[in-house]
């Protein structure tokens, strides 16, 4: 019986935990929109100079200093890195991508390819 109670109270302390307000927002670097065809996506290497490993990064809103890493072009081993600055707002997520000529071009833009709201999230008042 000892198990059981644990985990129901186990449950319930996670369950109080999701209630609580949080605010945050994501960086995603897959493509949102698939139909473009000078869209690629990005690897999300570093966020106001912190390495990051996974996808999606979770930051908190406000001006972020984000670099992206492209998919590498022609004979290049590694992709070239770049660095934008964005100001993400509460609760929200974003979608990242390379825009580049061709498939083989090294240079490339970044820009947001979708934005939507995060659902769950409450933003502050």
């Amino acid at each position: 019986m000892r198990p059981v109670l644990t985990a129901a109270s186990c449950a319930a302390a996670l369950l109080a935990g999701a209630c609580s307000t949080t605010t945050y927002s994501q960086l995603d670097g897959r493509r949102y929109h698939r139909a473009p065809i000078d869209t690629y996506p990005v690897a999300i290497v570093r966020v106001d100079g912190t390495s990051e490993l996974r996808n999606p990064v979770l930051v908190e809103p406000g001006v972020r200093k984000i670099t992206v890493q492209a998919l590498p072009g022609g004979a290049l081993r590694y992709g070239p890195e770049q660095t934008l600055t964005l100001d993400v707002k509460p609760c929200t997520r974003y979608w990242l991508v390379a825009v580049k000529e061709t498939a083989l071009a090294s240079r490339f833009t970044v820009k947001v390819d979708h934005e939507e709201p995060i659902g769950g999230c409450t933003p502050p008042a």
